[in-house]
């Protein structure tokens, strides 16, 4: 009786946990096609607030550019975030080790305010001597990097740090160069890392607004730049269809990549039961 009640009160916690944190979604995602102008007012059921974003040039433009920093961001961020963490995890102690990790990991506590501001400054008096515009899609773009390579890093680091460096050492009495070993052993094992690397640095550039709105120009309004502005001005049933739109793509993306991590992992342990069938 007591097992009974306690397993009954976990599912209750659990239950109001996931409540809290998905009933707004899913309320959200009811009054996209609610029919009325007034968000929080259902009058009946309706699409044509889809119909209504894809016809608002000036949104579907603030999509693209955001589109577009996200990607590039969570590409560099990425090749930037592996040579880091190869840095700290495969390469012997140096005078300034313990710094550069500090200085890599920094921008986790730094509050995104201070960030975006002391960007601004660099491009504004170092702008004109690298030829950097302080505002705009390129100065977004830095601000994100910068941003978002330190997620990568310790995404990546702790991934290598786990890796067996036996393989790694194996490959390189077998005669490959170091190069080769990185590219045929450590990446294809560290994949999954960099994957999940990569989506973090793509959500956190995509979801940005303070560091963005600093260095934003007339002709690089991002989305959630964008989505903020027209919020302030009143909750339209838009940015509900937006938000519903933006929910079932990161939810596709999540499902696609769970079941290549699981694909990935169902066949490393068909090639380990084949490895001992083998030796067996």
């Amino acid at each position: 009786m007591k097992r009974l009640r306690q397993r009954s009160l976990t599912w209750l916690v659990l239950g109001f946990g996931f409540a809290f944190l998905y009933l707004p979604i899913l309320i959200l995602m009811v009054y996209s096609f609610n029919e009325s102008r007034l968000a929080t007012v259902w009058s009946g059921f309706s699409v044509k607030w889809y119909g209504e974003l894809f016809r608002d040039q000036q949104m579907l433009a603030a999509a693209w550019v955001s589109l577009k920093i996200a990607f590039w961001t969570a590409s560099a961020a990425v090749v930037l975030g592996t040579l880091a963490g190869l840095v700290m995890t495969r390469m012997r102690r140096f005078p300034g080790k313990t710094l550069f990790g500090a200085l890599i990991t920094a921008p986790l506590v730094m509050p995104e305010v201070i960030i975006g501001l002391s960007i601004l400054l660099m491009l504004v008096s170092l702008g004109p001597l690298l030829h950097l515009p302080s505002k705009g899609v390129v100065a977004i773009l830095i601000a994100h990097i910068t941003l978002t390579v330190s997620f990568v890093t310790v995404v990546i680091s702790s991934r290598l740090q786990e890796l067996d460096k036996s393989l790694e050492e194996a490959a390189m009495d077998l005669g490959a160069n170091r190069i080769k070993v990185f590219f045929l052993i450590t990446l294809p094992i560290i994949a999954p890392a960099l994957v999940s690397g990569w989506l973090l640095a793509f959500t956190l550039s995509l979801d940005d607004v303070v560091i963005a709105s600093f260095v934003a120009g007339p002709s690089s309004t991002t989305l959630p730049i964008k989505v903020f502005s027209s919020v302030r001005l009143g909750l339209s049933p838009k940015i509900n269809a937006l938000a519903s739109l933006m929910i079932a793509v990161v939810t596709v993306a999540a499902i696609i990549g769970w079941w290549l991590m699981y694909r990935e992992e169902k066949r490393k342990q068909r090639d380990m039961q084949l490895a001992l069938q083998d030796n067996g």
